[in-house]
């Protein structure tokens, strides 16, 4: 018998693991820094290169997903933190750094 026969949960924990936000509701549900944790969690799997190439491409599948929805996290905060200004009488649109003062 061997190892994997005698302990097949060992592989799967890692395979689950790495794709614990199966779709798109579930990651929208991530906050910034869970989906930074488990894409990086990603990155550490795939440089060791102790997955098999299917399980490689689809966490590297899910890691572009994570990636997207930490760019787009990033993205709102930094609109927050900008402050829009419009002007009364017409004109362009513009923003204003938030000041760190």
């Amino acid at each position: 018998m061997t190892q994997e026969e005698q302990n097949p949960e060992t592989d799967n924990a890692e395979e689950h693991n790495a794709e614990s936000p199966a779709s798109g509701e579930n990651l929208e549900r991530l906050s910034f820094e869970e989906a930074l944790s488990q894409l990086e969690a990603i990155v550490d799997q795939l440089e060791r290169g102790d997955v098999s190439l299917d399980r490689a491409i689809d966490a590297y599948s899910l890691g572009m997903a994570l990636k997207g929805h930490c760019q787009a996290r990033l993205e709102e905060a930094r609109l927050k933190v900008e402050q829009i200004n419009l002007p009364e009488e017409g004109g362009s649109v513009s923003t204003k750094p938030f000041d760190t003062r």
